[in-house]
C-alpha cells in the first residue's frame, strides 16, 4: 500500500508497536536538542542514567533562553552545561550564537531523520521532512543514553496548499493562523500534519519553519514538509548539501484526515489576546492602538521577515517608528545577523527606530522588553498566553512581519495591503554558516572525558527523587483550574522564574502564583494534594519543570477534563498520575480542600483496568475516572517514574 511520507518515516525508525493511529510506539532517534532553561534538569537527569557518552547520531544544548546575567545563577547554568557537553559528546551553541530552533535548520536538521527536543517548538525542524518533535527534558535524556523514544503514534492530516500566496501583505504566518483559526489549540493532538499542493512547493524553508514552529500551538506532534529544490537550495547554501535526500509521499497514498487552504483566498490575520487561535481578519483589529511591537526571535526571523520592515521604514521621509511606540527585532542566528548587516537592513532598521536586539529567545518568553501596563503589544511571535510577556495582566497581539511593519509606522494595528505599493527589498547576501560554526563547540574526544570535573554552582539542586506509587492514594484538592490552563501557567515565563530553572525547590514556590496564589501555601501546610484542570490541560511549552514543580510540593495525582500531549506524558515521566474524567460533570465535584481517595490505584495500574475509582471522603460518593495509560506507561506509575522505571529494567 502507498505511504505518506510521515508513515515512511516512522516505519524506518520503528523499534516497537504497530504504525496505527493512537497505539504505543517507540522510535530510533537520530538526533537530540536542548536548551538551557531545559536543558539543566534534562542533563542531570541523563547523569542519574549512568551512561558514560551519548548514544544519538548528533545531540545539541543550545544557550538561548536564560541569557540575562542578573546575578550568577544563569551564568553558573551555562558554565555547568557547557562541561556536560563536553564529558557526555554533544555539542555546546554559545549564547548569543541563535536561537535553537533556527540554528537548527541551518545546520543540523536533514530530511528523513527523526529529531526529539526538550522544546515544544522543536517541530519547526520539520521544515527540512525531518520529523520534529517536542518532548519532556527526562524523554530527551532517556533518547540520549540510547533508549527508544516512545509515543502514542499519531494521525497523520494533509494540509493540502493550493495557489500562491499574495506576498508580501500575506505571508506564511497566516497559513498557521488560519489553521489555528480552524482547528483550535487543542485540534492538532496526537496528529502529523504533512503539507502537500502548488502552494506548499511555493514555500521558502523559513517559510516552512513558521508554519512549523507554530504548528505545536495545535497541541500537534509535529509538521512535515517534503525535502524538494527549495530544500535543496536551502541546505547548498548552509554548505550541506549532502544532507538531501529525495524522499516524498507515494503516489496514490491515504492520509487519516485533509485540510484544504486555498492561498490566493487568504488574507492578513491576527491573534487576539490571550490564546493563538483567538484569530480575526487584520479588518477586524484594525485601529487598536499599540506601544509596542516585537519582531523576530523564536519565530519569523528569517533574513526576509526583517528585511521587509526595514524596506517599509526607508520607503520614504517620515516612515520612522511612531512616536508612541517601542520596536524591537530579533534575527533568528548570528548568521542572520551578519546577513542583515552586510545587505544594509540592520541599517534601514535602526534607522526607523527599531531597537536591535541580539539573537535569543528574548522578549518571546518574557526576558526582557515586556509592555508596559495596560498597553497592547503586537508581536510576531508564537504564543500570547496570559503574562508570558513577563507584564501579569498584558495584551498581546500575534501577527506577520507584515502586519508588524505596517502597524508601527501608525500607533495602531493596521492592514497591510492598504499601505501602497510593495517596497523594494534589499538582497540577500551569500550567507556564511562557519559564523554560527564558530561558536558551536564539538565535545572532548572520549579518552579525555572522564577526567572533566563538573561545575555546580550554589542554585543548582538535583532533580526530586521518585518514590514507587503506594497502594492507594488520598490527598486534598490543593487548587481547581479552567481550560487550558498552560505550561507557563504552572512554570512561568520571565528573567527572575526562569533562573530558577536548575532549582526545582525554588522555581516550585511560583507555580501557579498567578492562577492561585494560595496554592503553595496550602501544599506547604498539607504536604500533599492534588490538582483538577479542565480541557487542554498544561497546554504549550514543553517545560517538564510544569511536573517537576507540582512533584515537589507534594502532588500525586492530576485529574482534568483532557491533557495536553507533552505535559501529559512529563507527568507520567515524574510519576504524577494523569487522570481523565470519564463524565466530564465530575469536574464539578471538585472543591479545594475535599479530600479524595484512589483506594485501589496500584492494583488497578497493574491489572490494566480501564477506570480508577475515586472516593470522595466528605461525602462517601465514588465515581470512576479514566485514562489512557499505556502498559509500560502504568509499569512506569506504579516504579514512581521513569527513572526508578529503568533502573528495574534492564538497559539499553
Amino acid at each position: 500500500m502507498a505511504e505518506n511520507l510521515t508513515r515512511q518515516i516512522l516505519g524506518e525508525h520503528l523499534a516497537e508497536g504497530e504504525l496505527s493511529p493512537g497505539e504505543a510506539i517507540s522510535l530510533h532517534v537520530d538526533q537530540t536538542l536542548l536548551q538551557d532553561a531545559t536543558g539543566t534538569m534534562a542533563l542531570m537527569q541523563f547523569e542519574q542514567l549512568d551512561v558514560p557518552r551519548v548514544k544519538v547520531e548528533r545531540a545539541l544544548q543550545y544557550i538561548d533562553h536564560n541569557v540575562i546575567q542578573l546575578d550568577f545563577k544563569n551564568p553558573d547554568d551555562h558554565r555547568m552545561l557547557q562541561a556536560l557537553c563536553r564529558k557526555y559528546g554533544i555539542h555546546y551553541s554559545r549564547p548569543g550564537n541563535g536561537i535553537c530552533h533556527y540554528v537548527h535548520i541551518e545546520r543540523f536538521a536533514r530530511p528523513g531523520a527523526i529529531l526529539v527536543g526538550a522544546d515544544s517548538h522543536t517541530t519547526t525542524s520539520g521544515a527540512l521532512g525531518m520529523i520534529a518533535i517536542g518532548a519532556g527534558g527526562l524523554d530527551v535524556a532517556v533518547a540520549m543514553a540510547g533508549y527508544a523514544y516512545e509515543i502514542s503514534c499519531p494521525e497523520v492530516v494533509e494540509v493540502r496548499l493550493e495557489s500562491t500566496l499574495e506576498r508580501p501583505w500575506v505571508q506564511a504566518k497566516d497559513v498557521i493562523l488560519e489553521l489555528l483559526r480552524r482547528l483550535s489549540v487543542k485540534g492538532g493532538k496526537n496528529k502529523v500534519f504533512e503539507f502537500t499542493g502548488p502552494g506548499t512547493v511555493d514555500l521558502s524553508v523559513p517559510e516552512r519553519a513558521t508554519i512549523a514552529n507554530m504548528i505545536a500551538e495545535l497541541g500537534a506532534t509535529g509538521a512535515l514538509f517534503p525535502p524538494d529544490d527549495n530544500t535543496r537550495e536551502w541546505l547548498r547554501r548552509q554548505a550541506r548539501e549532502d544532507d538531501f535526500a529525495q524522499i516524498g509521499p507515494e503516489e496514490g497514498c491515504e492520509y487519516d484526515d485533509r485540510v484544504e487552504i486555498d492561498l490566493a483566498q487568504l488574507g492578513p490575520l491576527v491573534a487576539k489576546p490571550h490564546s493563538p487561535d483567538n484569530v480575526v481578519p487584520v479588518e477586524e483589529a484594525a485601529g487598536t492602538p499599540i506601544e509596542q511591537v516585537c519582531i523576530g526571535s523564536s519565530v519569523n526571523s528569517a533574513y526576509l521577515d526583517l528585511a521587509l520592515p526595514g524596506a517599509i521604514l526607508a520607503a520614504g521621509a517620515g516612515r520612522e517608528v511612531h512616536e508612541r511606540v517601542t520596536a524591537t527585532a530579533t534575527p533568528g542566528s548570528r548568521q542572520i545577523l551578519v546577513a542583515i548587516a552586510e545587505s544594509g537592513v540592520y541599517r534601514q532598521l535602526v534607522e526607523g527606530g527599531v531597537r536591535m536586539l541580539e539573537p535569543v529567545c528574548g522578549p518571546c518568553v518574557g526576558m526582557g522588553q515586556a509592555p508596559p501596563s495596560d498597553a497592547n503589544s503586537l508581536r510576531t511571535f508564537n504564543r500570547n498566553f496570559p503574562g508570558r510577556s513577563g507584564t501579569p495582566e498584558d495584551e498581546v497581539y500575534l501577527c506577520s512581519p507584515a502586519v508588524a511593519a505596517v502597524s508601527m509606522l501608525h500607533g495602531e494595528i493596521r492592514d497591510p495591503r492598504e499601505h501602497g505599493e510593495p517596497p523594494e527589498l534589499l538582497e540577500m547576501p551569500e550567507l556564511k554558516p562557519y559564523t554560527d560554526d564558530r561558536h558551536i563547540f564539538p565535545p572532548a574526544p572520549e579518552d579525555e572525558a572522564a577526567s572533566i570535573e563538573i561545575p555546580r554552582g550554589p542554585n543548582i539542586k538535583t532533580p526530586p527523587e521518585h518514590t514507587p506509587l503506594e497502594d492507594e492514594l488520598s490527598a486534598k484538592i490543593a487548587t481547581v483550574q479552567p481550560d487550558n490552563i498552560s505550561t507557563g501557567d504552572l512554570a512561568p515565563d520571565g528573567v527572575i522564574v526562569m533562573s530558577y530553572r536548575s532549582n526545582i525547590p525554588a522555581i516550585a514556590e511560583f507555580t501557579f502564583q498567578h492562577r492561585d496564589p494560595e496554592f503553595r501555601k496550602r501544599m506547604q501546610e498539607w504536604g500533599s494534594g492534588f490538582i483538577v484542570g479542565g480541557e487542554n490541560y498544561g497546554q504549550g511549552s514543553s517545560r517538564e519543570h510544569a511536573a517537576l514543580a507540582p512533584l515537589q510540593l507534594g502532588v500525586r495525582a492530576v485529574f482534568a477534563k483532557s491533557f495536553a500531549r507533552i505535559h501529559r506524558r512529563n507527568l507520567v515521566a515524574q510519576g504524577i498520575l494523569a487522570l481523565t474524567f470519564k463524565d466530564e460533570s465530575d469536574y464539578e465535584r471538585a472543591k479545594v480542600g475535599d479530600t479524595w481517595t484512589l483506594p485501589h490505584v496500584k492494583q488497578e495500574l497493574q491489572d490494566g483496568a480501564e477506570e480508577i475509582t475515586v472516593r470522595i471522603e466528605d461525602s462517601g460518593d465514588e465515581f470512576s475516572v479514566t485514562h489512557d495509560l499505556a502498559p509500560k506507561e502504568r509499569e512506569i506509575l506504579v516504579s514512581g517514574g521513569l527513572l526508578h522505571y529503568l533502573s528495574e529494567h534492564t538497559a539499553a
